[in-house]
């Protein structure tokens, strides 16, 4: 018997519900709303985005499996449309401010486990005196200037939710080097979508500008705080984006 998909029937109120979720599901999938490779959300989510049960999800997410156009392992149901893999997609750096550094140019990043700073701690969540995963970056031309220095402190969440950077907990080491420039992409792969809220503003008296960066996920769970100072010429400014979880 041959083999038919959503997309290659039309839809119509004979159809079962399932099948109607699976056709409005794939057409989601095609528009760019969860781009190829990306984790689809859990059933729950999709439950009350399409306003029907769980098991109406699932049997939808099985015709999509039986047509290809969905895979299922042990981190989720993965969208496989054609397309641009998830690991070429634009990456963010961490920490904000970090850059690639030139010949004799100084990059140093480190790793410890400690207590925030008590602005930190407030954003996100912690309690007082409570020691979490604190990360160092620094950076300065040949010449000793253009130093930029970032102090970034992580979640709760973040180190629950993220296997790689929990596994500094056990291992780190103020002396020692930590480059953690895929910290966001380890979030979006561990499904998190990442909202950023960026405040710039010039430091009185000096020709230095602080940029924070607030990092929270679609829950609005605190992921990590990050004050960055650079030597800069610049006016105050506020920008927010979100970059989608991967699959």
């Amino acid at each position: 018997m041959a083999r038919t998909t959503p997309h290659e029937r039309p839809l119509a109120e004979e159809h079962p519900l399932y099948w109607r979720i699976a056709t409005q599901l794939l057409g989601e999938l095609r528009d760019g709303t969860v781009p190829p490779g990306e984790r689809l959300p859990g059933e729950r989510q999709l439950a009350e985005h399409f306003e029907v049960s769980r098991e109406t999800v699932r049997q939808a997410l099985e015709v999509l499996r039986r047509s290809g156009l969905v895979a299922t392992d042990r981190r989720g149901s993965h969208a496989t449309l054609p397309g641009l893999p998830v690991e070429t997609a634009t990456s963010l750096t961490f920490p904000v401010g970090a850059r690639s550094t030139g010949p004799g140019a100084a990059d140093r990043a480190t790793v410890a486990w400690e207590t925030p700073s008590p602005e930190h701690a407030e954003a996100l969540g912690l309690a007082p005196r409570c020691r979490t995963l604190v990360h160092r970056y620094e950076s300065a031309d040949a010449d000793g200037r253009g130093r930029r220095t970032a102090v970034t402190s992580f979640s709760a969440v973040a180190l629950a939710e993220v296997a790689e950077l929990a596994r500094y907990r056990d291992r780190t080491d103020s002396a020692g080097s930590a480059q953690l420039r895929r910290a966001y992409d380890w979030m979006r792969r561990a499904g998190l979508s990442l909202h950023h809220r960026d405040a710039i503003t010039r430091l009185p008296g000096a020709s230095a500008v602080c940029v924070t960066r607030w990092v929270h996920d679609q829950y609005a769970r605190p992921l990590e705080i990050t004050d960055l100072v650079v030597d800069a010429q610049q006016d105050a400014l506020v920008y927010e984006f979100t970059l989608p979880a991967a699959g």
